[in-house]
């Protein structure tokens, strides 16, 4: 598929730009390392467009290490092309059902904040 770029957005609030960087922070070295776009998404690092990972600020006594030269996105793999289509396909299957099953209450007596998910056949 020509002209596809990386799915993943920007991790800003609002920013719908796709990202091209990864940022990370070593916290016991207060440093924010901003370097190019990793290739999975990790929960303890956040995505960011150029716009952002260049602009990027942190607090007084912590250093910032950026990625010298361009950011750019990276080509999308075979992987990510493979995910996505599925994602779409899943969304657009019609035999899905229309609300999620009720869940058990937990021993509490309240539904806890996690949901078993039907595996697939």
């Amino acid at each position: 598929m020509p002209g596809v770029r990386s799915v993943r957005k920007c991790s800003r609030t609002g920013c719908l730009e796709p990202a091209v960087a990864t940022l990370t922070y070593a916290y016991s070295d207060s440093t924010a390392v901003v370097g190019p776009l990793a290739t999975a998404s990790e929960p303890h690092s956040y995505d960011l467009c150029e716009a952002h990972a260049l602009r990027l600020t942190v607090p007084r006594g912590w250093e910032v290490v950026r990625h010298e030269g361009d950011f750019s996105a990276p080509e999308p793999s075979g992987d990510e092309l493979t995910a996505l289509a599925e994602a779409v396909r899943e969304a657009g299957r019609s035999d899905r059902p229309a609300t999620p099953p009720e869940q058990p209450e937990g021993p509490s007596g309240r539904r806890g904040h996690l949901r078993v998910l039907p595996g697939r056949a």
